[in-house]
C-alpha cells in the first residue's frame, strides 16, 4: 500500500501531465490559427495582385489596345460622319458635351452610352453627336484634336470610346503622343500618317472655340451634359451619368 507521501507524488505527477497535455493542445491550436491567418494573408495578397494586374495598375492609362475589340463590336455597322454616329436622316440628335479626360464622362461611356447606342442609335431613333467641351486642362484640348482628326477618317467614335476605356488620371501627363497614337491604332484609324498631320491642324481651334461659346450660351458648365434636338425643339437634359430612360424620355419630347 502506497504511503501518503507516495500518493502526493503520484497526484502531483498526474497534475503535471494534465498541464503539459493542455499546454501542448494550446500550442497546436495556436499553430493552426497562425497557419490559417498566414494562408488567408497569402490568398489576399494574391487577390490584390490579380486585381491590380487586371486593372492595369490602378489609375494609370492603358496602352490603347484594351477593349479595342469590344468598342469595334459596339459600333460595327453604324455609320459615322465626322463627329456624328448613326443614321444622318434621323430627325432627333442626342448631343453629348464631354471632355476626354473627364472621369464622369468615362463612367457615362461605360454605363449609359452602350444602351444608347444599341437601343436608340442603331435602331435609327436618333443620331448621337459628341462635342468636345474641353474644360479640365490643356491635355483635354490635345486629346480632343486627336479625336477630331480620327473623325476625318470616320473613326471618331471608335477613338473616343476607346480613349475612355484606357483613360488615366486627369492632368497626370498620360496624354502623350505615344498614348494618343496607340488609341488611334486601336481605334482602327487607317492612315496614321494623315491622322498625325490632321491633329496638328489649326482648324480645330475654331471648332473648339465654337463649342465653348455654345456651352456658355446654354449655361452648361459640367461634363458630361446631354442635350436633345429635334422637330419639337431642343432641351438640355442634364449632367452626369444620366440613366438611359431619362434620355429616351427627352427624345420623345422633341420628336
Amino acid at each position: 500500500m502506497a504511503s501518503r507521501k507516495e500518493q502526493k507524488e503520484q497526484l502531483r505527477a498526474e497534475r503535471l501531465a494534465r498541464e503539459a497535455s493542455e499546454q501542448a493542445k494550446q500550442r497546436r491550436q495556436r499553430l493552426i490559427q497562425y497557419g490559417s491567418a498566414a494562408a488567408l494573408l497569402a490568398i489576399c495578397a494574391i487577390a490584390v495582385l490579380i486585381i491590380v494586374s487586371q486593372s492595369g495598375g490602378g489609375n494609370s492609362a492603358g496602352s490603347g489596345s484594351k477593349d479595342a475589340g469590344l468598342v469595334e463590336q459596339q459600333l460595327k455597322g453604324i455609320p459615322q460622319h465626322g463627329t456624328v454616329l448613326g443614321d444622318p436622316k434621323a430627325k432627333v440628335t442626342v448631343v453629348e458635351f464631354g471632355d476626354l479626360q473627364c472621369p464622369v464622362c468615362q463612367a457615362f461611356s461605360v454605363e449609359t452610352a452602350p444602351g444608347l447606342i444599341s437601343d436608340v442609335v442603331r435602331k435609327g431613333t436618333a443620331k448621337y453627336e459628341f462635342r468636345q467641351y474641353t474644360i479640365i486642362g490643356p491635355d483635354s484640348t490635345v486629346a480632343a484634336k486627336a479625336a477630331l482628326a480620327a473623325g476625318e477618317q470616320n473613326r471618331y467614335w471608335n477613338y473616343i470610346e476607346l480613349f475612355y476605356r484606357n483613360q488615366g488620371t486627369e492632368n497626370s501627363g498620360y496624354v502623350t503622343d505615344d498614348f494618343l497614337q496607340s488609341i488611334a491604332k486601336g481605334a482602327g484609324v487607317p492612315d496614321i500618317g494623315k491622322w498625325n498631320k490632321d491633329r496638328d491642324s489649326s482648324k480645330w481651334d475654331a471648332v473648339l472655340a465654337k463649342i465653348q461659346r455654345e456651352t456658355s450660351a446654354l449655361g452648361i458648365n459640367a461634363t458630361p451634359t446631354i442635350m436633345v434636338e429635334g422637330p419639337g425643339g431642343s432641351k438640355v437634359v442634364g449632367s452626369g451619368v444620366l440613366p438611359l430612360s431619362q434620355i429616351e424620355g427627352a427624345i420623345k419630347s422633341v420628336q
